[in-house]
C-alpha cells in the first residue's frame, strides 16, 4: 500500500509540474478565500507576483528576486518546484503591542527557481486574511561569504493610487549628522509616482489607496545578519522598487552595510497588509505574527506602563537631582511606573546620586530609566553618556553596574541608519540587556520590525516624529494636528511608537495648535510599551480631577484594538481595550469640525459611557455621560484640531 501510495504522489507531483511549466502560474489564497496571490515566470523568465482583494486586483504584477555576488536570480529561471500549501497556525502572548493575545493563521506555499547556471531560490509567501508576507530562502550554493547586492523586489501600484509616505533622510545629514532617523513629516495623499525629496528614498511603513482597497507595506524580522530596506526614490508607472541603505549607514566602515553572510541566509519578509477598509490596517499584527518567536520565557520583570519626563518641555537644565526627585514624585502621585531621567544625568547628576534617586524611587514604586548616546563614530552628538554602549565590553560593564544598583531600563539614542553592522548593533543591545534584565528603549532609530516579540525587554522605539519637534519650532506644531491623525495608518501600525504625547502646558515660544482633549486622546490613540507623557507636574496640577484620574488609569497593557473611523490627514478615532474596559478616542486634524456616528454596542453591551472632551475654548474640557442600554448609538461632533476620550460601561 505504501509504494502504491508513494507512486500516486509522484505522479501527482509530475502532473502538477507539467501543468505549472505550461502555464507559468501558481496560486495562493488566505485561508477565507478572499486574498489571493498569483505568481508567474514571464517568457524572459523573470517572475512576478500579483495580487487580489476579493475581484479587485490591488498590486499589479510585481517583480520578485535578487543577486548575490555568486549568483543572479533576475531573469532565464525555471521554475524547478513547487512544495504543497501548508496551514501555518501560531498563537503568542505579547505585551507591548496592539493585543495582548495575538492569533495568527496564513496558508503557506514554497516554491523553487533555478538560474541559467543551475543555481537555486526558494521564494516563500504567506497569505493571511489580513494581508500577504514573502521572503527569500538562500541555500548554499557558495562556499564563501557572500554580499547580497541587490532584491528585485518591487511593489507595483495603479498609476492612479495614492499614497501617505515618509521621506527617508539620506545618511549623516542633519543635526551632528544623526540621519536618517526616521523623523520626517509624512506626504499626505500624493500620487503615485511622486519622486522622494531625497536619494534614500521613502521609509517603510508606506500606505497606499489603490483600487478601492488599503495596503500598508513594510518589513519586518529583519536580523542581525540583513540590513534594513526602504522603498525607492523614484517609481515610474507606479513601480516601487525595494532599495537597501546607502553606503554611510553603517557603525564603521570596515563593516557590511549590504547583507554580507555566510550561506544558507533567510532574507526579511517583506510585508503588504490589506483591507478594503482601514482596519486591518489599524488592528493589523502581522509585523510581530512573522517575526521570530521571544527568545526567552523569563519575563516576569517586562513590566508595560507610563513615565515620567522632565527633558521634552524643560530640556536640558532640568536634568539635576532635585528636578528628577520632582518628577519621581509626580510619577508616584499619578501612579505611572517609570521615570526616565535623559541625557547629562552623568555630569549633572552622577552614579552615586542616581543611585540615590533609584532607592527613593523605589519607596514610591516607581522605577527609573536612563538615557544614553549609542555613539561609536557615526555621530557628533555631544550629549552624554556618550560612549558607554557601542564597545560590547564597555557595554557589558555599564549594564551590570546600573542593574546592580536596581535601573530598570535604558534609552539609547542617535542611531545612524539601516546597513547591516547598525542593525547588529540593534540586536546586540537587545540581546545583552535582557541578560541584565534591563528594558529598552530607542530613538533616533529604525523603525521596530517585530523585535519587541523576539526580545520582550524591548518596550518602544521613536522613529517618528514626535512631540519633542513640536518645542523646536513653529513649522512642526501647526502640522502637529494633521501629523498627528496619519500616524495610526502607518508607523504606529508596525509597532510600538515612542511619540511622547500629551502636554496641556503653553510650550516656550511656541503657539500649540492642539487642544487640550487632543492631546488627552494620544494617550490612547498612540500606544507604546512605556508611554512617556510630555506634560510637566505643575501642568498636570492645573487640570480637572476627572482630567488627573484618567491619567492615572490608563491601562499599562492593552488586550485588543478596533478602528472605528477616521482617514489619514484628516481624522482617527480608535477603541482599546485594557484591564477589561473599551476605551474610545478621536482626534481632528482639520480647520472643520468633523461628526462621527458609532455604536458603542460594537464594542461590548454598553451601558453608556462617559466623555472628556473640549470645552469652551482650547485650553478647557468638558465631561458628560452619554447613552445607556437602550441607546447606544452616538454622534460625536469634534472640534477642529479637537479630541476626545470616552470610557464605556460595560452592561453586567
Amino acid at each position: 500500500m505504501k509504494t502504491i501510495r508513494d507512486l500516486f504522489r509522484t505522479i501527482f507531483f509530475i502532473i502538477m509540474i507539467t501543468l505549472v511549466s505550461c502555464s507559468q502560474s501558481i496560486k495562493v489564497k488566505s485561508p477565507n478565500g478572499q486574498i489571493k496571490v498569483s505568481i508567474s515566470l514571464n517568457k524572459n523568465g523573470e517572475v512576478y507576483y500579483k495580487i487580489k482583494n476579493g475581484n479587485a486586483i490591488v498590486l499589479e504584477n510585481s517583480k520578485l528576486g535578487l543577486r548575490i555576488n555568486c549568483a543572479d536570480f533576475n531573469d532565464s529561471l525555471v521554475l524547478e518546484q513547487i512544495n504543497k500549501v501548508a496551514s501555518i497556525a501560531d498563537s503568542y502572548k505579547i505585551l507591548t503591542g496592539k493585543k495582548k493575545n495575538c492569533i495568527y493563521r496564513a496558508n503557506e506555499l514554497s516554491f523553487l527557481v533555478k538560474n541559467n547556471r543551475n543555481q537555486l531560490l526558494k521564494v516563500i509567501f504567506r497569505v493571511s486574511d489580513d494581508g500577504v508576507a514573502f521572503c527569500y530562502d538562500i541555500p548554499k550554493i557558495c562556499d564563501s561569504s557572500v554580499v547580497i547586492e541587490k532584491e528585485y523586489t518591487s511593489f507595483h501600484l495603479f498609476k492612479d493610487a495614492h499614497a501617505w509616505l515618509h521621506p527617508h533622510a539620506d545618511a549623516r545629514t542633519g543635526w551632528n549628522g544623526t540621519q536618517p532617523s526616521y523623523e520626517e513629516n509624512y506626504y499626505i495623499d500624493v500620487p503615485v509616482g511622486t519622486p522622494a525629496p531625497q536619494k534614500a528614498g521613502w521609509s517603510f511603513p508606506a500606505l497606499f489607496r489603490s483600487n478601492n482597497n488599503w495596503l500598508l507595506i513594510t518589513e519586518t524580522n529583519v536580523k542581525a545578519n540583513y540590513c534594513g530596506s526602504r522603498l525607492s526614490a523614484e517609481s515610474k508607472d507606479g513601480v516601487y522598487n525595494l532599495t537597501f541603505p546607502q553606503s554611510l549607514e553603517t557603525t564603521d566602515e570596515k563593516l557590511p552595510v549590504f547583507p554580507t553572510n555566510y550561506l544558507p541566509v533567510t532574507t526579511p519578509w517583506r510585508v503588504i497588509i490589506i483591507g478594503e477598509t482601514l482596519a486591518p490596517i489599524v488592528e493589523s499584527t502581522l509585523v510581530t505574527d512573522l517575526a521570530d518567536k521571544s527568545v526567552t520565557d523569563e519575563v516576569d520583570f517586562v513590566k508595560p506602563g507610563q513615565a515620567s519626563w522632565s527633558w521634552v518641555l524643560l530640556k536640558d537644565d532640568s536634568t539635576i537631582f532635585s528636578v528628577q526627585k520632582e518628577f519621581i514624585d509626580y510619577a508616584s502621585r499619578m501612579n505611572w511606573r517609570y521615570c526616565l531621567i535623559d541625557a547629562y544625568w552623568d555630569k549633572q547628576i552622577g552614579y552615586d546620586k542616581i543611585e540615590e534617586l533609584v532607592k527613593y524611587a523605589n519607596i514610591k514604586n516607581v522605577k527609573i530609566i536612563l538615557w544614553y548616546n549609542s555613539a561609536g563614530s557615526w555621530n557628533t552628538a555631544p550629549l552624554t553618556p556618550r560612549n558607554l554602549m557601542y564597545d560590547k565590553e564597555v557595554r557589558i560593564k555599564e549594564f551590570e553596574k546600573i542593574s546592580k544598583i536596581g535601573v530598570a531600563g535604558i534609552k539609547v539614542d542617535f542611531f545612524g541608519g539601516d546597513g547591516q553592522s547598525m542593525i547588529a548593533y540593534y540586536h546586540e543591545i537587545f540581546s545583552d540587556a535582557l541578560k541584565y534584565k534591563l528594558l529598552v528603549n530607542c530613538h533616533g532609530a529604525t523603525i521596530p520590525r517585530g523585535w519587541n516579540r523576539t526580545y520582550p525587554n524591548l518596550m518602544t522605539m521613536e522613529a517618528v516624529k514626535g512631540f519633542e519637534f513640536v518645542t523646536f519650532e513653529q513649522s512642526n506644531a501647526d502640522k502637529q494636528p494633521q501629523h498627528c491623525t496619519v500616524l495610526p495608518f502607518t508607523r504606529n501600525a508596525i509597532g510600538p511608537m515612542d511619540f511622547t504625547p500629551v502636554a496641556f502646558s503653553e510650550v516656550p515660544n511656541i503657539q500649540r495648535k492642539t487642544s487640550n482633549a487632543f492631546e488627552l486622546a494620544l494617550s490612547i490613540l498612540f500606544q507604546s510599551g512605556i508611554q512617556h507623557f510630555a506634560e510637566v507636574p505643575y501642568g498636570m496640577s492645573k487640570q480637572p480631577e476627572y482630567v488627573k484620574k484618567f491619567m492615572s488609569s490608563i491601562p499599562e497593557v492593552w488586550e485588543d484594538i478596533k478602528f472605528i473611523d477616521g482617514y489619514p490627514g484628516k481624522y482617527i478615532i480608535i477603541a482599546r481595550k485594557g484591564n477589561g474596559k473599551w476605551y474610545v478616542a478621536g482626534i481632528n486634524g482639520q480647520e472643520k469640525e468633523q461628526s462621527v456616528t458609532f455604536d458603542l454596542n460594537t464594542l461590548c453591551n454598553s451601558n453608556g459611557a462617559t466623555i472628556i472632551t473640549d470645552g469652551e475654548n482650547e485650553r478647557s474640557f468638558v465631561q458628560n455621560k452619554i447613552g445607556n442600554s437602550s441607546h447606544t448609538i452616538h454622534t460625536i461632533k469634534i472640534k477642529p484640531y479637537g479630541g476626545f476620550v470616552a470610557t464605556i460601561n460595560e452592561s453586567n
